[in-house]
């Protein structure tokens, strides 16, 4: 998202990577005031063809949350009690993930990322996977905490999951212990261990940086990415907290964390051509291993953003920063498969450019993270 060029020069002792690695800078736009708002109806939403929406973004990315439950309790997400969960029977059902699933793949939906909560507290879950994964998606994926992962790795495997993605915001156990509130260190790290020997990888590791609290961390995790081989992905702390507490002074922004390892560890820009994930990879030089940067806040990507969210309760959201969402639990309860991709297609019709989180207008969505699913 920001020339790694510009970065390299704002620290003396870091690299100047080649003019050839620059990668393109994505901006937000305003998004959600009377003058950014539609100017088409949704009623004129294509009826045909891929989920594209008006400014010609193509999405073929679904995130189906499974519930909004979470068995941690994370300093940055959720408040240690108090949190009201969504009552059982509001829940989509398997079957009725299934469906809505079946259709998105009609819709041209290639990948499906499993998410909460922690979608491994929901029972079950290793059948839900063995049915998505029997409609033959290219890529079927899972974000998990990681703490109840060991036990199913290979049966999630076997099932048809392709990979994990996993959490984990400190390498010190006190640390990890006081960020969580619950689980521990030593049970996630094992977790990552018993994934790749099963074969759910390339595992990919989500580090949320809190200023403050774990920021000087960032060295270590490149160093665990360099000893492990695992991708290390650094996430900028967003304004989804439950507890509503976000503050900007909390951020550690991506070209910081860019800054702070390129001066210890050359880095280089991956070659991004038609890839619309929201990650910035970057190799180090020398070969051995990989960084992500997920610059959510200072550095948008909502212009190649492909992704639509489905939440627990069957709603479809066009953005992880808005509210507008569409249900679809009475249409596939009313097995109304028609019904199901028009909203599909109108959820994407109604996004916007962007989140415009930068923008004084911006408010923060009312549901949390734990709520929408990531």
């Amino acid at each position: 998202m920001f020339d790694t060029d510009m970065a390299s020069n704002s620290t003396a002792s870091a690299p100047k990577p080649a003019a050839s690695r620059r990668v393109p800078v994505t901006l937000s736009v305003k998004a959600h005031d009377e003058k950014s708002a539609p100017t088409t109806k949704l009623a004129d939403a294509p009826r045909s063809g891929p989920l594209v929406d008006r400014y010609g973004r193509v999405h073929d990315d679904l995130r189906v949350s499974v519930t909004d439950r979470c068995n941690l309790r994370c300093v940055y997400c959720m408040p240690l009690t108090g949190m009201q969960f969504l009552p059982r029977d509001e829940l989509l059902t398997f079957d009725e993930i299934v469906e809505v699933a079946s259709v998105a793949k009609e819709l041209g939906v290639k990948s499906i990322r499993l998410t909460g909560g922690e979608p491994l507290v929901r029972h079950g879950l290793v059948d839900l996977v063995a049915r998505l994964s029997a409609l033959g998606f290219g890529d079927l994926a899972m974000t998990t905490n990681a703490t109840r992962l060991a036990p199913v790795a290979r049966t999630l495997y076997e099932a048809g999951l392709t990979r994990v993605n996993i959490s984990c915001d400190s390498l010190r156990e006190d640390r990890f212990a006081s960020i969580r509130r619950r689980g521990d260190l030593r049970t996630v790290l094992h977790a990552m261990d018993v994934a790749e020997s099963v074969g759910l990888a390339p595992l990919k590791i989500n580090v949320v940086l809190v200023r403050g609290v774990n920021d000087d961390e960032v060295e270590d995790f490149a160093d665990f990415a360099r000893q492990t081989g695992r991708v290390v992905r650094f996430i900028e702390v967003m304004p989804l907290d439950a507890q509503g507490a976000w503050d900007r002074a909390q951020l550690v922004s991506g070209r910081e964390i860019f800054e702070r390892v390129s001066a210890r560890w050359p880095l280089e820009a991956l070659a991004r051509e038609g890839d619309v994930a929201p990650a910035e990879r970057f190799r180090f030089v020398d070969g051995r291993g990989e960084i992500g940067l997920i610059s959510s806040v200072t550095q948008p990507f909502c212009g190649t953003c492909n992704r639509l969210r489905l939440t627990a309760d069957g709603d479809i959201r066009n953005c992880l920063f808005s509210d507008d969402e569409l249900s679809v639990r009475d249409a596939v309860r009313a097995g109304d498969r028609v019904a199901i991709a028009q909203l599909f297609r109108d959820a994407v019709w109604a996004k916007y450019p962007g989140h415009a989180i930068n923008d004084p207008s911006f408010l923060r969505p009312v549901r949390s993270m734990s709520m929408i699913g990531g």
